[in-house]
C-alpha cells in the first residue's frame, strides 16, 4: 500500500525518468526493510540485541560497498538504487528471517520450521492493529518532521542547496545511531520497569538515558563547533565547509532531538501511544511553519532553526506526557 502511495506522490510531484525510478527503488527497499524492523521487534521483545546488531551491521557495510560500487561501475544512480532494494531483500530472507524462526523455534534448529505457521486470530488481529494504529501515524510523521525542511528548500532555494543541507545534516545520524541502539536495547527493561509499577526505577532509567543524550548531543556541538570546518572539507568537498554555520545549528537540533528520542521510548515503554499522535502532529507542523517562514528569509540556516524549533517542540510534548505517569 506505501508502494502505490509513493508511486502516486511520484507521479503528482512531476518527477519522471531517473528520478521517478530512483523514488519508486528506495520505496521497494524501505518495504523490505519494514519487514525486517517486524523481526527486530520479535528479537528486542527476547532480548536478543545481539543479532539486531548483525543484521544492522551487515546492511550497512553491503550497502555501502553495493550502492558505491555499482554506481562507480555503471555510471547509474537508478542501478544503485536497484542493488541496494536487492541487498536488504536477501539481508531479509538469508538472515532475518532465519533470525525470528530460530528465536520462535527456541533456538531448536528442529523446530524452526513450524515457527512461523500463521495464527489468524482476528479479534487479536484487529485489537492489535488498533494499538499500533497511532504509532504507525507517529511513524509516519516523524520521517515527514525530519524531511519538510528539504522539501521547503526544494521549492524556495534549488536542488544545489538540498544536497548541500542533506549531506550536512546526514551527519545528525551519527547521534541518531547510538540513541537508536541505547534506546532500543533499554526498551524491554523499561517497559518491563513501567508493567511491575516500578516508578521509581522506571524514571531513574529513563533520567539515565535523557543525561546520555543530553552529553552526546553537548559532544557532537563541540566538534561541529570547533573541527566544523575540517570534517566538512574531510568528509565531502571543500564548498561544504562554507557551511559551518549551519553545521553547527544542526548539531543544536540533534542535541535537542536525542532527548526527544529517549523520553519518546519512555512514553512507549509506558504505552502513551495515542499521546505520541498528537505531540507528533504538533511538532510537524511547527516544523512547517518555521521553514516556511524562515527557509526563504535565512536559507538553510532557517532549516536548521525549523528542526530545532521542531524538536523543542517534541521535548516539551513528551515531558508533559510522561512526567505525570504513575
Amino acid at each position: 500500500l506505501a508502494l502505490v502511495v509513493i508511486a502516486g506522490i511520484a507521479i503528482a510531484s512531476g518527477y519522471r525518468g531517473e528520478a521517478a525510478a530512483v523514488v519508486l527503488l528506495l520505496g521497494l527497499a524501505k518495504a523490505f526493510e519494514s519487514i525486517s524492523d517486524i523481526f527486530y521487534g520479535l528479537l528486542q521483545q527476547r532480548e536478543r540485541m545481539e543479532r539486531i546488531a548483525i543484521s544492522m551491521m551487515l546492511k550497512g557495510a553491503l550497502s555501502l560497498v553495493i550502492l558505491s560500487a555499482v554506481v562507480l561501475w555503471t555510471g547509474s544512480i537508478v542501478l544503485g538504487v536497484a542493488g541496494l532494494a536487492a541487498t536488504w531483500c536477501l539481508l531479509l530472507v538469508l538472515y532475518d528471517v532465519r533470525s525470528g524462526a530460530w528465536v520462535l523455534g527456541g533456538g531448536s534448529s528442529d523446530r524452526v520450521r513450524g515457527a512461523f505457521r500463521p495464527q489468524w486470530d482476528i479479534r487479536t488481529l484487529a485489537r492489535l492493529a488498533w494499538v499500533a494504529l497511532p504509532l504507525g501515524f507517529v511513524m509516519m510523521l516523524i520521517s515527514l518532521n525530519t524531511n519538510v525542511p528539504r522539501y521547503v528548500i526544494e521549492r524556495q532555494i534549488g536542488t544545489y542547496e538540498l544536497g548541500i543541507f542533506a549531506a550536512t545534516a546526514y551527519l545528525m545520524t551519527a547521534s541518531t545511531t547510538v540513541v537508536g541502539a541505547l534506546g532500543q536495547s533499554a526498551s524491554p527493561k523499561l517497559s518491563q520497569l513501567y508493567a511491575k509499577g516500578d516508578v521509581r526505577a522506571f524514571r531513574s532509567l529513563l533520567l539515565k538515558l535523557v543525561v546520555i543524550g543530553g552529553l552526546l548531543g553537548l559532544g557532537d556541538i563541540g566538534v561541529a563547533a570547533v573541527g566544523g570546518h575540517y570534517l566538512l572539507t574531510l568528509l565531502y568537498r571543500p564548498e561544504y565547509a562554507v557551511y559551518t554555520t549551519v553545521f553547527v545549528w544542526l548539531m543544536v537540533a540533534s542535541a535537542i532531538q536525542n532527548v526527544a528520542s529517549f523520553l519518546g521510548y519512555g512514553m512507549t515503554a509506558a504505552r502513551r501511544f495515542r499521546p505520541q499522535l498528537l505531540v507528533s502532529a504538533v511538532v510537524t507542523s511547527t516544523t512547517l511553519l518555521i521553514s516556511v517562514l524562515f527557509i526563504p528569509r535565512y536559507g538553510l540556516v532557517g532549516a536548521a532553526m525549523a528542526l530545532i524549533g521542531g524538536a523543542s517542540c517534541q521535548v516539551f510534548g513528551n515531558l508533559a506526557i510522561i512526567a505525570p505517569a504513575p
